[in-house]
């Protein structure tokens, strides 16, 4: 399934996007989704993203290249922190620049997305609880993160979690190409088995800790490759067998 969300006149619907065709989905993340038999043409409908999270739980520090590029060691265990659903974004949203910051870089991150309530799990138990695979930019104010030491303010702005264009069941994400390109400029290029830490050890210790819930997403963190982006930017993540998100960048007294 390649689920995408997609913005109708009677509200926000679930499809199931194959060859350019909606196939009309019912259902939740709770309850599983199912074909209702329609269609219609993709269009120039406009996708949103594709879960509405209680919360995106992201990593730091998950790619060894990245950590050094940040002046930092590599943890003996996942280190985490939250993004705010209200950072959430979707396909051609605009990225918000904040007046008061200095610098802000965006960061290509493979994103998990939950399926089922998931407490406790195990490394033998976790990945049944996983629904597919996402695209996140996890978008940063490196002078606030810098400033505060904490993440809350500088990764938790309006519009700083684009995520889509869909969510992609069956996908074996151990080994897949991910590439952010600013303005068709290559600014990261990594694949996901540099991960340090992998899905499952992820799930184990972010569900130790916090219940996941069904739509929760797992941003798993960023290859090297940082670099501030302005307003006029337009910023593409890509990742195999996912395909690409694509936002533009705008100052954010300008929306």
């Amino acid at each position: 399934m390649n689920l995408v969300r997609v913005a109708t006149a009677h509200g926000p619907r679930h499809a199931d996007l194959q060859d350019g065709q909606l196939l009309w989905l019912t259902g939740d993340w709770a309850l599983g989704f199912r074909p209702t038999g329609e269609r219609a043409a993709l269009g120039d409908t406009r996708l949103l993203a594709p879960v509405t999270p209680s919360k995106v739980v992201a990593v730091a520090r998950n790619y060894a290249q990245h950590a050094a590029e940040m002046g930092a060691e590599m943890p003996d265990e996942p280190r985490i922190f939250l993004k705010p659903s209200t950072s959430v974004v979707g396909p051609g949203d605009a990225v918000a620049i904040p007046p008061r910051t200095t610098r802000v870089d965006p960061e290509g991150e493979l994103g998990v997305v939950i399926g089922r309530t998931l407490t406790r799990g195990t490394r033998d138990t976790v990945m049944d609880a996983v629904f597919g695979y996402t695209i996140v930019n996890d978008v940063t104010a490196r002078d606030f993160q810098k400033k505060d030491g904490i993440f809350g303010r500088a990764k938790g702005f309006d519009t700083f979690c684009p995520i889509g264009p869909s969510v992609v069941t069956g996908l074996d994400a151990r080994d897949l190409a991910l590439q952010l390109h600013v303005n068709g400029e290559l600014r990261q290029d990594g694949r996901t088995s540099q991960m340090h830490f992998d899905v499952p050890t992820l799930l184990v210790w972010i569900s130790s800790i916090m219940t996941l819930l069904p739509g929760d997403v797992i941003a798993t963190g960023t290859p090297s490759g940082i670099a501030p982006i302005v307003a006029g930017d337009v910023v593409r993540v890509t990742i195999e067998g996912i395909g690409t998100l694509e936002n533009p960048v705008v100052d954010r007294e300008d929306r």
